[in-house]
């Protein structure tokens, strides 16, 4: 948009030190201000931060010195806290998902379009050197036309590690409305937008017991399917099997698999920013997978590149992580979870653009 954004994030939870280790590096982004609604931990915030004010929620959206509100709260929250700042005429770049719904996100991104301003929404992690150097061996035709794709997320739960776990556990919870944008956003860059689906789901445990913190050995209901699968069916015909799950135990399967005519890829953890990018061609099938050399994306990126990347795209033009992509794939996920629950076929009704490629760009380090 032509100059550095002033940012006023609403959100100073366990996510907002990533972007806090980001942001030095970002040229494009100025962060001014934070909120939450607990004050004391966005005064702790703004006291690690040099020039950065802690205000309330009330006082950052309606300061004309903050330019976009960065949502970090929790999912229920996100749209009502980007409504709220597009009534105040900022631009919103959120966490994931864009709403807990896609009833609240079409309201979000109607609001952003009537009000003139633009929404942006993680994962940002496809900007980075791993799906970046996958998506270009994609383009640059090293595996021929797209055939197939799998996607896999494996484990055991997050009660073992996650001192209040609750929110995986309810509807609106659970591994693909938690971990799915990565994979989904990732498979959407790689490979095209999805024009339908079908699912299955189920879950194998009736509660959880919490490992860790204060509530150790308590016990909270699971009222949620905790293992999904699936089918996403692309508009370019390629086809993607879907695996997201908190019951299993391990695996040893590529967290993403691309299949050609000619070659395969294995993609490295849409969750992270880099990772080796691996193929296989039909020619050189008995030597086995070798590693593809960097060669497209952020480098050393890290949480925050989309928002940035917002923030520099010219006016008329589609930023990379932006809201209409994030409410594909939010239309994706909730149809994958309607089939599982119908035990037929789904029609995904929203369209978004493959992302253009990210070219290899080296990260500018903060001045010590």
């Amino acid at each position: 948009m032509g100059k550095p954004l002033n940012v006023g994030i609403i959100g100073c939870g366990a996510i907002v030190a990533k972007y806090l280790e980001t942001f030095p590096q970002l040229e494009s982004v100025n962060l001014v201000a934070v909120a939450d609604l607990d004050a004391s931990r966005a005064q702790a915030v703004a006291d690690s931060q040099p020039g950065v004010r802690a205000l309330s929620v009330d006082e950052l959206l309606s300061d004309d010195g903050v330019d976009a509100v960065l949502n970090l709260t929790i999912p229920a929250a996100h749209a009502e806290v980007a409504l709220r700042a597009i009534a105040a005429g900022k631009h919103v770049y959120g966490e994931k998902p864009l709403a807990a719904t896609t009833v609240e996100g079409a309201q979000v991104l109607e609001a952003a379009r009537a009000a003139g301003v633009r929404v942006g929404c993680a994962p940002d992690t496809v900007l980075g050197t791993g799906i970046q150097t996958a998506l270009k061996a994609i383009d640059d035709g090293l595996i021929g036309a797209p055939i197939s794709a799998t996607a896999t997320m494996v484990t055991p739960g997050h009660e073992r590690w996650h001192p209040n776990p609750d929110f995986y556990y309810v509807p609106g919870g659970g591994p693909l409305l938690d971990m799915g944008p990565y994979y989904v956003t990732a498979l959407v860059t790689l490979l095209g937008p999805v024009s339908s689906v079908i699912g299955a789901a189920s879950h194998t445990r009736t509660s959880r017991t919490i490992g860790s913190g204060a509530r150790a050995g308590e016990v909270v209901p699971v009222t949620t399917d905790t293992h999904v699968t699936g089918v996403l069916v692309h508009e370019s015909g390629a086809l993607s099997t879907l695996i997201m799950s908190f019951d299993a135990v391990q695996t040893r399967s590529p967290n993403i698999e691309i299949h050609g005519e000619t070659a395969s890829l294995i993609v490295p953890d849409p969750n992270y920013f880099d990772g080796d990018v691996e193929i296989c061609t039909l020619a050189e099938r008995d030597a086995g997978f070798r590693v593809l050399p960097i060669n497209a994306g952020y480098r050393d990126s890290g949480r925050g590149y989309g928002l940035a990347d917002m923030a520099e795209t010219p006016e008329g033009e589609q930023h990379r992580a932006n809201g209409d992509l994030a409410y594909h794939v939010l239309d994706v996920m909730e149809s994958l979870l309607r089939s599982a629950s119908t035990g037929t076929s789904v029609a995904v009704e929203s369209r978004a653009e493959r992302p253009s490629a990210v070219p290899l760009t080296e990260v500018p380090q903060p001045v010590a």
